[in-house]
């Protein structure tokens, strides 16, 4: 499975593609779930559909599982099969990342207690105007991270009386995982670029359809 995704990496006209045309795809993706200028939640949902679209594209649409089973909670596509967690983040801090979506913390607590890695990782950070980039993290990196920190230090838990919407990968270990030797990275110069987007016009064009 990890010989799969390495080979992203190592197609040189799609890491071209992927530095070239993510910052553009993932501005759409904002300018598509803006309002009143501010980006909205469903901006991850459009992210992780541009990246799925990435692996058909590369691997074949009959190797790219979409149709993930709402009890998969960190899996969001299967590749030959093997599942893929998808996380995308936007800040130079690294922080955030979220591992599961919840308020409730009970859940988040039980989560803590019965949590530990079981798939690989694709993460994109999103630094507008500066560095970052396209990350493959391996399962055997995490759960070796994991092990090593130990699930306090791994786990940031939302705090008492807060709505932060889940429990986090601490910033810590997360640096620690990225910066793995087995970790894979593909800079990005995150640069916006002008562009005339209209929200509502196809919407408007499929109502003007006979």
């Amino acid at each position: 499975m990890s010989s799969r995704l390495t080979e992203i990496f190592s197609d040189k006209n799609l890491v071209t593609k992927i530095q070239k045309r993510l910052p553009h795809l993932f501005q759409l993706a904002e300018l598509d779930s803006s309002r009143a200028g501010k980006v909205g939640m469903e901006a991850g949902s459009v992210r992780e559909k541009i990246l799925v679209a990435m692996f058909i594209y590369k691997f074949g649409e009959k190797n790219i599982e979409t149709e993930i089973p709402i009890t998969e909670t960190e899996t969001d596509v299967k590749l030959f099969g093997e599942p893929i967690s998808i996380k995308t983040v936007t800040n130079k801090y690294f922080s955030g990342v979220k591992l599961i979506w919840t308020v409730d913390a009970q859940s988040a607590a039980e989560f803590l207690k019965n949590y530990s890695p079981h798939c690989d990782m694709v993460l994109v950070q999103i630094n507008w105007n500066n560095g970052g980039g396209f990350y493959y993290i391996p399962l055997e990196v995490q759960k070796r991270i994991f092990d090593k920190v130990g699930r306090e230090n791994y786990i940031k838990l939302p705090k008492a009386g807060t709505n932060p919407r889940g429990a986090e990968i601490t910033k810590e270990a997360l640096v620690t995982i990225l910066s793995d030797k087995q970790s894979h990275h593909i800079p990005i110069n995150w640069q916006r670029s002008k562009i005339n987007f209209n929200p509502y016009k196809r919407w408007v064009d499929f109502w003007k359809e006979d």
